[in-house]
């Protein structure tokens, strides 16, 4: 996720960091670098201009300069701008005190508006909550059938009123959740293959009818600035209360994540990071800050964790972490864990100092990599598991034949794996891992 971006401003900071004395010429083309940074991930220019000048502002001010650290209170000055560009505090949004609480989704076509109501609902049905979508959406052919099937996969109740009016459908579907005791109502509204005044003339009615307690705007987060003009479009509309970016998890530079806030004024609530109906993210501007930057997210990781991870397999993996004895049959069994969350390069994002390993090959398709790893894994014998020392030449060879990979696959991964284990003994020394596999463990963030 903004891969590029987080890249490019790495590398940019990295010239600041452990710098002794800090002059004002250093800090001003650093601060170039980041200009053009994010003038080519798509963010909107005055937001980037705005942003650079804060920054400028602050960072040249006597406390940074007479510091002993400058270049890491240029950073923390850095991180602090971006989680407030970002929108600032929000904790999750409350649910009304007297049920259902009512999500209206808007958005245009192609926008992945129907499955990200699915997902909504499956968040809120982790939860405890009950839930009910509807589906006001009578123009699309497969709009109805195709929220049938999210409900049936993910175990949600779907309104399937036979109404030729959204409406109307809306009403009913309300109707329905307060009589049969239902927490949350999520309306999938239809959607259009560009904005005209017959759709915002039908959202109209229905937030003014319904009275919806959050108006969120499902928007393509891949196509930077383009969203934004889409956001800014429906917010001159209707009383759009946040965004909902989705396929986050591609090839998205960053425009409209970090642009949205600022130029619409309503903040981004969730993510989506992939295809599965759990792949969505509520949005924490600090915690996406430190990822930008690459300090990791590790209460995310450990949020995800606590929920699909085996907390005695993280204690087992916690204690070999602690005693240096980490080998690859470990690391084998750990990927079973990480296809719970998904990819491993979006494990590795989230982990401090982890954001440079490339588990996964140029082109390749997100979670494909942890079956690659898996294969090679299951064709050595336990003695090269435990002593990767052993596996020379012939030995990779046959390793690469038994799993239908490649000598050079093999030799990536070997390397990658050392990596890792230098960047676990890292944190253990710091006493990183050992805290983060704790709280797996036990539960606690």
């Amino acid at each position: 996720m903004l891969n590029e971006l987080s890249n490019k401003l790495n590398a940019i900071f990295k010239k600041l960091r452990g710098t002794g004395i800090l002059k004002e010429e250093q800090i001003n083309e650093a601060l170039r670098e980041v200009r053009l940074a994010l003038l080519e991930a798509d963010v909107n220019f005055r937001v980037v201009k705005t942003f650079v000048e804060s920054i400028r502002e602050k960072s040249l001010g006597r406390e940074v300069m007479d510091s002993l650290t400058p270049g890491q209170q240029v950073i923390k000055i850095v991180y602090n701008e971006l989680a407030l560009l970002l929108g600032g505090a929000q904790g999750k949004i409350p649910l009304s005190s007297s049920p259902p609480t009512i999500f209206m989704l808007a958005g245009l076509q192609g926008s992945g508006k129907t499955t990200t109501a699915g997902k909504i609902a499956l968040f809120y049905k982790n939860e405890g909550r009950k839930v009910l979508l509807v589906p006001a959406d009578p123009y699309r052919p497969a709009a109805k059938s195709q929220l049938e099937t999210i409900g049936k996969q993910i175990g949600v109740a779907v309104d399937m009123s036979e109404e030729s009016n959204p409406l109307v459908i809306a009403k009913k579907g309300v109707s329905r959740a307060k009589t049969e005791g239902f927490d949350l109502v999520i309306i999938d509204t239809a959607g259009r293959l560009q904005m005209d005044q017959d759709l915002m003339n039908e959202l109209k009615a229905i937030e003014a009818d319904i009275h919806p307690h959050e108006i969120l705007l499902v928007a393509d987060g891949m196509i930077g600035q383009e969203s934004v003009k889409i956001a800014e479009g429906f917010h001159h509309a209707i009383s759009l209360t946040g965004i909902i970016l989705t396929k986050m998890e591609g090839d998205a530079r960053g425009g409209a994540l970090l642009s949205m806030k600022q130029v619409t004024g309503k903040p981004v609530r969730f993510i989506g990071t992939g295809e599965k109906m759990d792949a969505l993210e509520f949005f924490y501007s600090d915690r996406m800050a430190s990822r930008i930057l690459g300090m990791g997210d590790v209460l995310s990781l450990i949020e995800m964790a606590q929920e699909k991870f085996d907390l005695k397999q993280a204690e087992i993996v916690s204690e070999k972490i602690r005693s240096d004895q980490f080998t690859l049959s470990d690391f084998k069994e750990q990927i079973s864990q990480f296809k719970k969350i998904g990819s491993m390069e979006k494990v590795l994002s989230m982990i401090p100092g982890a954001e440079n390993l490339q588990l996964k090959k140029p082109g390749e398709t997100p979670g494909k990599e942890l079956a690659h790893i898996e294969a090679i894994i299951n064709s050595m014998t336990l003695r090269e598991r435990d002593n990767p020392g052993l596996i020379n030449g012939s030995r990779r060879k046959r390793i690469a034949r038994g799993s239908g990979t490649s000598v050079q696959e093999i030799n990536r991964l070997l390397k990658q794996f050392m990596e890792v284990r230098k960047m676990m003994k890292s944190l253990k020394q710091k006493g990183g891992a050992a805290r983060l596999w704790r709280s797996i463990s036990k539960g606690r963030g």
